[in-house]
């Protein structure tokens, strides 16, 4: 057989298995299965801009349902789609305002793509038709979905479920056991606490200059794990710490709790803890054609013990340490996971956990039926199946979450914590220029940390000149605001 008839057979074959697994996906549905019928999805994309939400979550199930017509709204303000409005004082209509227009409307979409930040208020506002009825009428097995998923979107609907994601995307810590080993200091656990965390660091931390073995980073780039602001962000965002009130008129950050994280923080630095940005410079060495290409990641060159970590990179690190011997001065190590530390506060939330694809029904659906359909089979266990292989992300269905490059480590490290809201999320979206209100603690904080402020003083300042901020917001918010 030549190679091109081959290759015929092999397609035929894949065609066949793929027909047949998407048959088995959609043998129940609604109708007789061969009327044609139309499935309105809004989406964040513009109109006629939906490649990646079409490749990642419909193609299959529009080669399964021919007879089901795919339409996509789009919830972006088009007048904005190439350059600002002709009219200075107009601004892009709110994402969530705009849907929350479309599903009151006489031609509601039926299925809506949803950030998980906003599921509590769409829940709160009727918007969503509850999923819990159809899952048990349909036997659907919700058993094997991760916690960050299922978990999370029971908290954020009052213990009931009004949406469901295919995917998702975790942090975890991941550790160096070399390290630990040398130092005889015990593995760290899942759900310990930030203090603990900190503790087993300062047991790892020693050496001097160039030599200096760092206990602790908030990641594994150097760019990222020796930048207190990064680090104040991971640390306050599971206990939902706001610097905000909850009308974005007054500033909150003039507090104890506030001033215990910079402290908190701050002692990292000066026991030299956590990678400086000078010690980020050291560690590249002398630039050679002979250094290897890891320089720049303080876990893989053996600089830090523990380091959170995206579930996207872990892949990396299974393949460089697998191929270590390519690499001149790159020395194999033996690691593993565990979760993110913990704040006692909030025991089980989680830092970056993104649920990707999360879809609900919107409750004036016109084509509820199909709507439900559709949400079923991307999250079913066939779709996981077929997409669990090919897709960088944790998939729902814990049965296909796999280990890439056949390392073994603990993937529940990524499974366990639950997502928590972003308290600032619809402030944000209230006031676009209110990142600069963060700029001013993250100048602040630098300025401790240099010793030119004391902690409260810092915070003091912040909160003053955050309230003035905040007013020249509030006058104008769509005025760019230079500070």
């Amino acid at each position: 057989m030549n190679k091109y008839a081959r290759r015929t057979v092999l397609l035929s074959l894949s065609a066949g298995l793929l027909a047949s697994t998407l048959t088995a996906c959609t043998k129940t549905g609604s109708g007789d299965g061969k009327s044609e019928r139309v499935l309105r999805i809004a989406t964040s994309d513009y109109v006629n801009e939906n490649e990646y939400f079409r490749q990642q979550f419909t193609e299959l199930f529009e080669f399964a349902n021919p007879n089901i017509k795919l339409e996509y709204v789009s919830t972006l303000d088009e007048r904005f789609r190439y350059s600002g409005s002709s009219d200075s004082n107009e601004k892009p209509k709110d994402p969530i305002d705009k849907l929350s227009e479309l599903m009151t409307g006489d031609n509601s979409p039926d299925v809506v793509l949803i950030d998980y930040d906003h599921l509590p208020e769409l829940v709160g506002s009727n918007l969503l038709k509850q999923l819990d009825q159809d899952i048990a009428k349909d036997k659907f097995d919700t058993s094997d979905i991760a916690p960050p998923i299922i978990e999370g979107i029971r908290r954020a609907g009052d213990g009931k479920i009004y949406a469901l994601a295919p995917t998702f995307e975790s942090y975890a810590l991941i550790y160096n056991k070399k390290l630990f080993d040398e130092a005889g200091v015990p593995y760290p656990a899942d759900k310990m606490t930030w203090d603990q965390t900190f503790d087993l660091a300062r047991r790892l931390s020693k050496g001097e200059g160039e030599n200096r073995k760092f206990g602790f980073a908030f990641s594994t780039y150097s760019s990222r794990a020796s930048n207190l602001s990064y680090g104040m962000l991971v640390y306050t965002e599971p206990l939902q710490l706001s610097m905000i009130d909850d009308n974005a008129e007054k500033m909150t950050v003039d507090s104890d709790q506030w001033e215990k994280v910079w402290k908190t923080l701050l002692q990292l630095k000066t026991e030299k803890l956590v990678p400086q940005p000078s010690d980020d410079l050291k560690g590249r060495g002398s630039g050679s054609n002979e250094d290897h290409p890891f320089q720049d990641d303080n876990f893989l060159s053996g600089r830090v013990a523990m380091s959170l970590i995206d579930y996207r990179d872990v892949g990396s690190v299974a393949n460089v340490m697998k191929n270590a011997h390519n690499f001149k001065g790159l020395t194999p190590f033996d690691w593993d996971m565990v979760t993110m530390p913990v704040h006692l506060e909030a025991p089980e939330n989680g830092y970056g956990i993104r649920l990707d694809g999360l879809m609900g029904i919107s409750a004036k659906a016109q084509n509820p039926e199909d709507a439900w359909k559709f949400i079923k089979f991307v999250n079913g266990e066939d779709w996981a199946r077929l997409k669990g292989n090919s897709s960088g992300s944790l998939m729902a269905r814990q049965k296909y979450i796999k280990p890439k490059d056949g390392a073994e480590f603990n993937i529940k490290a990524f499974t366990t914590l639950l997502p928590a809201p972003a308290v600032e999320d619809k402030l944000y979206r209230k006031l676009p220029n209110l990142y600069q209100v963060r700029r001013i603690g993250n100048r602040k904080l630098q300025d401790v940390s240099v010793n030119i402020l004391q902690v409260r003083e810092a915070l003091k300042q912040w909160q003053s000149e955050g309230d003035a901020l905040l007013q020249k917001m509030k006058d104008n918010p769509n005025a760019s605001v230079d500070h």
